[in-house]
């Protein structure tokens, strides 16, 4: 009988090794796609939202506790690329999380999920590799959990996971990583150039996706999307919206003028 998703997904969640999430990540992609995953509309609610499995390293400790370094050594270049592999981690429990957590919706939203976290285990395992070429491997430098810690404040609301998730941190992405290509190709690093372009490219559909199920919410909910998603800026984000912020490619992730503008606003303040 077909293995249930939620089930699958829990799996991926509890894996505990950077190779074993992204493996299981991997097998549970290829069973949904060819159709071997149910959706049962009577599982039981899913579990409170606790950590997911992760290795004893990276040591995580408060964002102003992690040192600034440049671009101009190895460990430097090493250092960022393991922040963005860290993101990337996360990313994969964030979208499993999505599947496991929240019921009873269209299998389109499962679809979606499920193909995000693909890709985030495939951009983890690039950055990885980028890591071993400079001598170094996930673990080696501290890292925050912010992403996560912004999991539980929405355990309880898909609308208000969509929101400020996929389209606030997540999306953040979409802002620096254009600087960041830009200055890893003055200094000749094409190989990291040529992953964060593909991260940089692949990341704007995950946020559209937020985007689109945020709107699906709002709908449901009878609520105006573009309000509602200030208001939830103003009850979650105060301290994690940063701006300047990339116009296009937040465009074309679903980000109206109206969102844009807005956003520009409340950094602003």
């Amino acid at each position: 009988m077909p293995i249930s998703l939620f089930d699958i997904a829990r799996g991926c969640l509890d894996a505990a090794t950077p190779d074993a999430k992204v493996a299981a990540t991997f097998v549970a992609g290829e069973s949904f796609t060819r159709g071997e995953c149910a959706i049962p509309s009577d599982a039981p609610p899913p579990e409170p939202i606790r950590m997911p499995g992760r290795p004893e390293r990276p040591r995580l400790v408060a964002p102003r506790e992690l040192p600034k370094r440049g671009f101009g050594t190895d460990e430097g270049r090493a250092a960022f690329i393991h922040a963005i592999a860290h993101i990337e981690f996360n990313a994969i429990d964030l979208a499993w999380d999505a599947v496991y957590r929240f019921r009873g919706l269209p299998n389109r939203f499962y679809s979606d999920w499920v193909g995000v976290a693909v890709d985030e285990a495939r951009h983890f395992s690039l950055l990885r590799d980028r890591l071993k070429q400079l001598g170094f491997d996930y673990g080696d430098f501290d890292a925050h959990n912010g992403l996560w810690e912004m999991a539980g404040k929405t355990a309880h609301d898909g609308l208000a996971r969509m929101a400020l998730v996929p389209r606030v941190l997540e999306a953040r992405g979409l802002d620096v990583t254009p600087g960041m290509i830009t200055k890893l190709r003055a200094l000749g690093d094409d190989a990291t150039v040529a992953i964060l372009e593909t991260i940089l490219r692949e990341e704007v559909a995950h946020v559209a996706a937020g985007s689109h199920w945020f709107r699906w919410y709002c709908e449901r909910a009878g609520v105006e999307p573009a309000p509602k998603f200030r208001e939830l800026l103003d009850e979650y984000a105060r301290s994690v919206l940063y701006g300047p912020f990339n116009l296009q490619a937040r465009s074309e992730a679903g980000f109206d003028d109206d969102e844009l503008a807005m956003l520009e606003a409340f950094v602003a303040r």
